[in-house]
C-alpha cells in the first residue's frame, strides 16, 4: 500500500470532517473533489471560500480560480490580479467546480509538497 500524500490526506480530512481539518461547505468540497484535476491540487477552505493551490505549504500559490458559496449557489472568482474578477455566478457547486477546471492553466497540477514558488530544477 502506498503512503498517502499531503494532498490526499488533506482532502480526506476535510471530506471526513476530522476535528483537526479545516471546515468548508460540504457540497462545494464534494463537487470539487469529484473533479480529478482539482483533487490533485491542495484544497484550502476558509471564510466561505474554497481555494486551490499548486503547493502544500505557506506561502500559497494563490494563482488559481476559487469558489465562494454553498449548496444553493456559488460564485467562481479569478485569481488576484486578473481583470475580470468574476468568472461565473449563480452556479451549482458542480458547475462551479467545472468552471474552475476550465480556467486552470494547462501546466497546473499535481500540487508539490512545499512552499511557493516551486523549487528550481537543478542542473547537474
Amino acid at each position: 500500500m502506498t503512503e498517502e500524500t499531503v494532498v490526499e490526506k488533506t482532502w480526506r480530512g476535510i471530506l471526513e470532517r476530522h476535528p483537526e481539518a479545516r471546515r468548508g461547505e460540504p457540497a462545494v468540497i464534494e463537487a470539487a473533489y469529484a473533479e480529478p484535476r482539482l483533487r490533485a491540487l491542495f484544497p484550502f477552505p476558509s471564510h466561505g471560500a474554497l481555494t486551490f493551490h499548486r503547493n502544500t505549504r505557506f506561502p500559497w500559490s494563490n494563482d488559481l480560480p476559487f469558489i465562494v458559496g454553498d449548496a444553493q449557489w456559488c460564485i467562481v472568482y479569478a485569481p488576484r490580479g486578473v481583470t475580470q474578477r468574476v468568472l461565473g455566478e449563480s452556479l451549482t457547486p458542480q458547475e462551479a467546480a467545472a468552471l474552475v477546471v476550465a480556467h486552470l492553466p494547462p501546466d497546473c497540477g499535481p500540487a508539490f509538497d512545499g512552499p511557493w514558488p516551486p523549487p528550481e530544477n537543478s542542473v547537474d
